[in-house]
């Protein structure tokens, strides 16, 4: 027999007790409602619950879990997420290893377009950071791209467990129209962004703080709600703000 935690079988005793009183339905506490759990060991080895955030996740106990080629394949047991998206050279992988501070936690390529599956990082007790295929001048053939863009739309329309989405745009040449396609779905189907304004290095600190300022109008004026700021993954550059942009939204119930 393996061992069960003490908090486990304690958290199990509470949900059947609550059941016996009627006080709750199954699905209240489950993340799969067609699942009876009668015991403590199967209620330690699904995890089906939705346990409280208990303050101790950190970014950088991202690990890589799983890659799904479209929604359905999604991890079930998710409770929340964050998503990152970008342009195919907008330097997606390289911010996600930084602000993690796991190298190689997502693979950099010098070939723009290698991501092609949902890939899912677990941080703890089911809460993720999720990187998404990149969009715009991927050297992949048209079908493919065209069947990448129709599984982003029902990730980002469909998906339940999704806090908020990070869109990584290079600060030389921001708001590309597969930028603002990007956003204008986003927006529309009301989930929370935030902008990342990558490689900030690459320019002078006047350069980057008008780019930026140029994109707070645009974002003030036709996307209100979109917060934005500058970013470098060589640098670190903004990474201590983007952190707390992701941690927020993973941790706010």
């Amino acid at each position: 027999m393996r061992r069960v935690s003490a908090q486990v079988i304690e958290d199990w005793q509470l949900y059947s007790q609550l059941l016996e009183l009627q006080a709750i339905q199954p699905q209240s506490l489950l993340l799969h409602p067609y699942k009876t759990i009668r015991t403590p060991f199967e209620w330690d080895s699904f995890f089906l619950y939705k346990r409280p955030y208990n303050g101790v996740m950190n970014l950088n106990q991202a690990t890589f879990t799983t890659s799904a080629p479209k929604l359905s394949r999604c991890p079930t047991e998710s409770i929340a997420e964050v998503a990152f998206a970008g342009r195919s050279n907008a330097g997606k992988s390289s911010a996600l290893n930084r602000l993690t501070g796991v190298n190689g936690l997502a693979r950099t390529s010098k070939t723009p377009g290698r991501t092609q599956l949902i890939n899912y990082f677990e941080l703890d007790e089911a809460h993720y950071l999720v990187d998404l295929p990149g969009y715009g001048f991927a050297k992949v053939p048209l079908k493919i791209r065209q069947q990448w863009e129709r599984h982003l739309e029902e990730y980002l329309r469909d998906r339940k467990a999704l806090r908020g989405l990070i869109i990584l745009m290079d600060i030389r040449h921001p708001m590309t129209d597969n930028d603002r396609q990007m956003v204008e779905w986003s927006h529309f189907i009301d989930r929370p962004i935030h902008i990342l304004l990558t490689k900030a290095d690459k320019l002078k600190r006047g350069a980057a703080m008008a780019s930026l300022h140029k994109v707070e109008a645009t974002l003030k004026t036709e996307f209100p709600g979109i917060t934005v700021q500058i970013f470098s993954s060589t640098k670190g550059i903004g990474v201590d703000e983007a952190r707390q942009t992701v941690m927020n939204w993973l941790t706010s119930d």
